[in-house]
């Protein structure tokens, strides 16, 4: 039987449905902003600033009230990091899985597993060359080849 995703429930978060700021949110643009850039200064990853500004000061999305996502205002102050944080999440995984793959060596599924996140590494490195996130000469060594 195979899984689907949000398969046992729906009990997940929703995006606000209009594009306009909701008329409860007093933050102006300028002071979202700051805000943003605030939390990127302590190096608080992107996705994290989102969940931030929800929890604690009531910003429902930060690109309805600015006009601009979170990675473009960061981009625009110069606090993006170099790798996206998506690429970067997949590289400590691939790194966590071959450490683990140092001490069990003989553990197939977590060897399939690896397999599986360096393919998605691979694919989201190539893209990101595509459109100049990442500069050309970058690359991945894959740790396992094959399944072995």
């Amino acid at each position: 039987m195979k899984k689907r995703a949000h398969a046992r429930g729906r009990s997940h978060s929703k995006r606000p449905i209009s594009k306009r700021p909701p008329s409860w949110c007093t933050y102006t643009p300028d002071e979202v902003e700051a805000l943003v850039v605030k939390l990127g200064r302590q190096m608080v990853p992107p996705s994290m600033i989102g969940v931030i500004l929800r929890d604690q000061y009531g910003v429902p999305l930060v690109k309805n009230i600015t006009g601009k996502s979170v990675t473009e205002i960061l981009r625009e102050h110069g606090l993006e990091s170099s790798i996206p944080e998506d690429l970067a999440n997949l590289l400590k995984k691939a790194e966590r899985l071959k450490k683990h793959l140092d001490v069990y060596k003989s553990d197939g599924s977590n060897k399939r597993a690896l397999q599986l996140i360096e393919s998605k590494i691979h694919k989201l490195a190539k893209y990101y060359k595509s459109i100049g996130r990442l500069p050309e000469d970058w690359s991945y060594k894959a740790a396992i080849l094959s399944a072995g």
